[in-house]
């Protein structure tokens, strides 16, 4: 079989997870780099071996053009997404992007509606969809083994504010936002994943700390099927690392989900679920996979759509002091 050959736009450090992934994998063979910042390639090439060959692009539309590319991963400031998202389908490529898809709800329907007129993957790199935990939860969900989701609250704590003071991701020309577009968009996205009903209404308070895009964000949403949520995005939180706790109770039912560990509880003694099976190893693996035929892509672009259509919904209830806004679909 011959080798997927695979283009990286972006050298940033979050790349660098997905270069170290993708030269494990079987059938796989990264070819090229592209990022406007000479710094950031060579400081790439110092991180990992398998870079230092690799030719660099400034532009990533050249860097297309000249190699022979069956797929593009996108790590690059989140208001080029759509753009290069673009190039790459209008190439005939399948695309990995890192979160958010993209920034705006038009722009989501844009990527979409080339995905499929191209035919080619379209791929969100969310990884909690590949986790046995949140996997889990969704199926057990869906089976109804809680009964009807009725309440959410999800809570997601990083010392966001402090550590990305000066950089791109609190920029807003190049963020598209705040800590809610950022980690916090895994928050949004594994909710809705996994509870799988529209929002259909948002109310949100956002605290910006003197800087130009979002950091605090409270948010209560609504879905169709009438359950609650509230969902806490602390960008300033003490650091280090990162919280994330979740808990879903259905009628009969509730999951705490608890910063990686998860307890149940169905109508009796909560149990701690361990060694739950694991299917995948990481979105990259499942985006070769989805193109080789051997899986179907799990993180499929209308994941990024629904993120997009909530957060541009609590953005704008924000501006008006926290009036419940509908959720466009």
């Amino acid at each position: 079989m011959a080798e997927l050959r695979v283009g990286l736009i972006g050298c940033g450090g979050n790349m660098t997870g997905h270069l170290r992934r993708l030269v494990d994998i079987n059938d796989v063979s990264v070819v090229a780099l592209s990022d406007p910042s000479a710094d950031a390639v060579g400081k790439m090439k110092d991180r990992v071996e398998e870079a230092v060959d690799l030719p660099h692009y400034e532009d990533h539309e050249e860097m297309i053009s000249k190699e022979n590319l069956d797929a593009v991963v996108i790590s690059s400031p989140h208001t080029l997404h759509y753009e290069q998202i673009i190039a790459g389908l209008e190439a005939g490529l399948h695309v990995l992007t890192e979160k958010p898809m993209v920034c705006t709800v038009e722009d989501a329907k844009s990527v979409i509606a080339k995905s499929e007129e191209v035919d080619r993957a379209l791929m969100v790199s969310y990884q909690r969809h590949l986790s046995p935990n949140f996997r889990f939860m969704r199926n057990q969900i869906a089976a109804e083994e809680i009964g009807p989701v009725q309440f959410v609250n999800a809570l997601q704590d990083q010392n966001w504010y402090r550590a990305q003071h000066g950089k791109w991701r609190q920029a807003k020309s190049l963020s598209g936002g705040g800590q809610l577009n950022d980690s916090g968009s895994h928050l949004l996205d594994i909710v809705l994943w996994m509870v799988d009903q529209d929002p259909v209404e948002v109310s949100a308070q956002m605290e910006y700390f003197e800087a130009e895009v979002d950091i605090n964000t409270s948010m209560t949403v609504r879905f169709e099927n009438g359950a609650i949520a509230n969902f806490s995005v602390v960008g300033n939180g003490p650091g280090p690392g990162m919280w994330e706790d979740i808990t879903i109770w259905g009628q009969h039912g509730a999951f705490y989900s608890r910063n990686g560990s998860l307890t149940c509880k169905y109508g009796s003694d909560p149990v701690e679920m361990t060694d739950l099976p694991t299917r995948f190893t990481s979105p990259d693996q499942n985006f070769v996979d989805a193109i080789l035929g051997r899986d179907s892509v799990q993180v499929p672009p209308i994941c990024g759509l629904r993120v997009i259509q909530l957060t541009e919904a609590a953005w704008a209830s924000a501006e008006q002091g926290g009036k419940p806004i509908a959720v466009t679909r």
